[in-house]
């Protein structure tokens, strides 16, 4: 798909790298299939080959409007299509270029209510009282120390799972315990960035970014080995953050050591030794969330380490696409996420299973809200 550039206000780079991703696009058209958008709505403009040709049009004669906007925000953000499509279209990227483009076209209120609901979620002072009410879960067990220290591991506390479901860290600091791996957990504060680069403010990305980085190395410098995610939302974001970097800036390469250290607690779990561990419950029903599937490229590794404890896996059908979650999505485009949910439900309770598992706070949030049976993250079940 050839572009031509012109009176773009984007720095060079930006420009060179949303060029190249759109001259990738052979307008084959395998992506339609497996968007979540276009499947329900039917619009081509809410496919991921009609939101690029409107960035390209917005890049190449600077003119787009509020419905083009529109279009924009009914991605998932889900990079469904990046697993099918056949050239490699780094559509995630594009994406975050065209919605910082396409941004100044929006309201005042809605501007500002996008504001409040990003500050509040990434502020703990913020949302700690909210997610006291919203609180999914307590901690369930005993606090475990390890019998003695083989290896010092990061664990990203994440800014709304602390306080939405406590039970999650918990279970992974008791887990490695017995795998006698020393936990440090970062701060609440510490958000990776994801809510607002995918609300198209980079620049508060960036600062909590670079924070990040500079505050990991040293951890990374002073003896931790892995830093572990538990949220693939999280995870996805942070393997993502050598992308945000020009080659030449500084920051590029400590964004490659921190991305290359970065592991999701399954990822790391599937080299350790778990026979001193157990499962709950078997009679489970796993939805993989598209930052594991897609983001992460770590499709059907959960269900190989549950497999070690006598899980027998589930076809799920359409277990490919979005549960509707998508970070803030489910708070911003209702009307789509809960016909996603209704969807995935129905789609994981055909096997009747008692509990479902996911890898994801936030698709684990939202799903509850539409589930007659518990869902928990799958690393609670291995804390027995």
């Amino acid at each position: 798909m050839h572009i031509n550039i012109a009176n773009s206000a984007d720095s060079e780079s930006t420009q060179d790298k949303a060029s190249q991703i759109i001259e990738s696009c052979v307008h084959c058209g395998f992506c339609l299939a497996t968007c979540p958008t276009y499947g329900i709505l039917g619009d081509e403009l809410d496919s991921p080959r009609g939101r690029i040709y409107l960035i390209k049009s917005a890049l190449e004669q600077n003119q787009f409007s509020q419905k083009s906007l529109s279009h924009m925000d009914r991605c998932l953000t889900c990079r469904s299509c990046e697993t099918t499509c056949p050239s490699g279209v780094e559509y995630g990227q594009l994406l975050e270029i065209g919605r910082e483009m396409m941004e100044p076209k929006r309201g005042k209120l809605q501007s500002l209510y996008r504001y409040i609901v990003r500050k509040t979620l990434s502020t703990p002072l913020l949302f700690k009282p909210a997610g006291y009410f919203l609180r999914h879960s307590k901690i369930s067990s005993k606090a475990i120390k390890p019998e003695t220290i083989n290896s010092s591991v990061l664990l990203m506390g994440g800014c709304v799972q602390p306080s939405l479901a406590p039970n999650i860290n918990h279970s992974i600091k008791n887990i490695l315990a017995k795998l006698n791996i020393e936990v440090l957990e970062s701060s609440q504060s510490e958000c990776c960035g994801a809510l607002d680069q995918h609300l198209a403010a980079s620049s508060d990305a960036m600062k909590k970014v670079k924070r990040n980085i500079d505050n990991w190395i040293l951890k990374l410098d002073s003896g931790v080995e892995v830093i572990i995610s538990s949220a693939s939302g999280c995870g996805v974001m942070i393997k993502d953050y050598p992308n945000l970097f020009d080659s030449s800036d500084p920051y590029y390469k400590k964004a490659l050591q921190v991305s290359s250290k970065t592991k999701d607690i399954a990822e790391f779990l599937v080299n350790q030794d778990l026979s001193s561990l157990k499962l709950k419950e078997l009679n489970i029903a796993y939805h993989e969330p598209c930052t594991m599937q897609h983001g992460q490229k770590l499709g059907g590794l959960v269900e190989s380490i549950l497999s070690e404890f006598g899980y027998i896996k589930k076809q799920i059908k359409d277990s490919h696409i979005c549960c509707g979650s998508a970070g803030t999505y489910s708070v911003f485009e209702t009307k789509i996420a809960n016909q996603l949910r209704s969807n995935k439900i129905d789609n994981l309770n055909a096997s009747e299973p008692k509990m479902i598992v996911t890898s994801n706070i936030g698709c684990l949030m939202h799903l509850q809200k539409g589930s007659s049976i518990p869902v928990k993250h799958w690393v609670e079940l291995l804390d027995v």
